[in-house]
């Protein structure tokens, strides 16, 4: 599919805000680049186009808490607000050690795109802390989140910016951060976060979604190209909540999981790894470095290994330059958040590699967070089969219009998605107009 645009209307040269570093910019970059590609597409909505280009709001907090010795640590903090035209701001929480203001920026960005191009009612949201929870005990983590959720108060709410679980955050961490803020307010507050415990107002099936969503995703653009799903070779770097849940969909499909790479190592079986006890081996020691179902492989292994599909369910910037001319996948399904840099997305196109990207791919935890959100303000909840037949739905109907568009206007399916996307949240904001 080809990736034509009209040269002379893109941009490479920004106005940038005065806090980034103009020559390392980071996954802004990315995110900006990938706005120039689409720009040219938008038509009389393209004047609206620098409102993109811009976070709405970016706000940096410093969390102090006692450690359990008695001294004192300080965290950089962080919640960004991208956009808010369609609807209240809406994106995970990371705690990992190498959080950077860009990075959240741009996942904000994303967390816009996605919620437009399966259309539920969010703007984009993203938030952060730059710490390794690892060093933490149980009681530091729980200081941490709720310095940080008193801190990020002031702009979220469950009518303002929603978060929900990301890298290194879970149902429990936002526990805690609901029970903050409702202590802040007075009021109990389930709508708050979404990806909390089931018997604090959680959703069922939300554990599972990304996951699911990659899947079914995975499966509507194999039926486009005349892949069959049984007995295609999968590749899966990352197998945690969304590459593990992923992985075992692919399985009970009757796919081969032919190899699986994560922080701590790879492995690999020709004639396929046993998900269920690759899953357990996960559970016990935090990574699939030494499961003995398989054969260690390196991270340049993983890379080549011959397979049909390949999903990146890991961090961003996994797919680049450097590798992405070893990939043998047919497709590759992003399970992660901008696990592919502009280059890397170059070099798949000319090899004739589908990408599906994770604006769409990935778009099923958000969709679920979107269905707890209205059984909070409801109180009405429904079941799981309820649940996992609505996101299916949608993550159909969503990937449906991409590839419809990505068809009409000869583009690569991440540009398609971000035709849809970006017409929604522009179109949004110029029916709105400005104020005052």
């Amino acid at each position: 599919m080809a990736n034509a645009k009209p040269a002379a209307a893109v941009s490479t040269a920004h106005v940038l805000p005065s806090y980034l570093d103009p020559n390392h910019l980071g996954p802004w970059g990315i995110y900006l680049q990938q706005i120039d590609r689409v720009t040219p597409y938008l038509g009389h909505l393209a004047r609206w186009v620098e409102t993109l280009k811009r976070p709405k709001r970016a706000l940096i907090v410093d969390v102090p808490i006692e450690l359990d010795n008695g001294t004192i640590a300080h965290f950089e903090g962080y919640r960004v607000q991208h956009n808010t035209s369609r609807g209240p701001g809406k994106g995970g929480v990371r705690f990992h050690q190498d959080v950077t203001l860009s990075e959240v920026m741009a996942l904000s960005a994303w967390m816009s795109i996605k919620n437009a191009a399966v259309n539920v009612p969010y703007g984009g949201a993203k938030g952060g802390i730059r710490v390794d929870p690892r060093t933490l005990s149980h009681k530091e983590l729980e200081r941490l989140t709720r310095r940080y959720t008193s801190e990020i108060g002031i702009i979220i709410g469950p009518s303002k910016d929603i978060p929900a679980p990301d890298v290194n955050t879970n149902d429990k961490i936002m526990a805690w951060m609901m029970d903050t803020y409702s202590m802040n307010v007075g009021s109990t507050a389930t709508g708050v976060v979404t990806g909390k415990p089931v018997d604090m107002g959680g959703s069922l099936g939300r554990k599972e979604a990304t996951g699911r969503g990659v899947f079914t995703v995975a499966c509507e653009a194999a039926k486009q190209i005349g892949l069959p799903i049984e007995g295609a070779r999968v590749a899966v770097q990352g197998f945690g909540n969304v590459g593990g849940i992923a992985g075992k969909l692919f399985a009970e499909a009757g796919a081969l999981i032919v190899a699986v790479q994560d922080h701590t190592g790879g492995v690999a079986n020709d004639k396929g790894l046993a998900v269920p006890k690759l899953l357990e081996h996960v559970a016990k020691t935090g990574g699939v470095a030494g499961f003995k179902g398989g054969e260690a492989i390196t991270a340049a292994d993983f890379w080549a290994c011959t397979c049909d599909i390949m999903v990146p369910a890991a961090l961003e910037g996994q797919v680049t330059r450097a590798n992405a001319g070893k990939i043998k996948a047919k497709m590759l399904i992003e399970g992660a958040n901008g696990p592919t840099t502009p280059e890397a997305d170059d070099i798949l196109h000319d090899k004739g590699v589908l990408v599906v990207p994770d604006v769409i791919a990935n778009a099923g935890g958000v969709t679920v967070s979107y269905f707890e959100w209205v059984q909070d303000f409801s109180s009405f909840f429904w079941d799981e089969d309820e649940i996992n037949r609505r996101l299916v739905g949608i993550m159909k109907h969503a990937f449906d219009a991409v590839w419809q568009t990505a068809q009409e206007h000869q583009v690569s399916l991440r540009t398609a998605a971000y035709i849809v996307a970006c017409t929604r949240i522009l179109n949004a904001r110029d029916l709105r107009g400005l104020y005052p």
